[in-house]
């Protein structure tokens, strides 16, 4: 049986979500904040003005749609227009 004293140095394995300190959002910047993720266009927001238009987003495997910046949107691809 290890001991509290056994676990010093040595490498580990846990889930994000199990993680105390510091905020989930703040590894998650850090790891993956320069990802670029794929996404189907589902809804556009009418603020009138493009700079301030957000697009509505659905990401594979993430639950909920994901909402960006219509600016922030780095380009389109081509593909199934259905």
């Amino acid at each position: 049986m290890r001991t509290l004293t056994d676990m010093k140095n040595q490498v580990v394995h846990f889930r994000v979500h199990d993680i105390y300190l510091p905020a989930i959002q703040e590894i998650l910047n850090v790891l993956h904040g320069n990802d670029i993720l794929e996404g189907k266009v589902v809804d556009l927001t009418d603020s009138g003005l493009q700079k301030n238009a957000f697009a509505v987003v659905k990401v594979e495997g993430v639950k909920n749609f994901v909402i960006v910046p219509l600016e922030r949107v780095i380009d389109l691809v081509s593909g199934d227009e259905t």
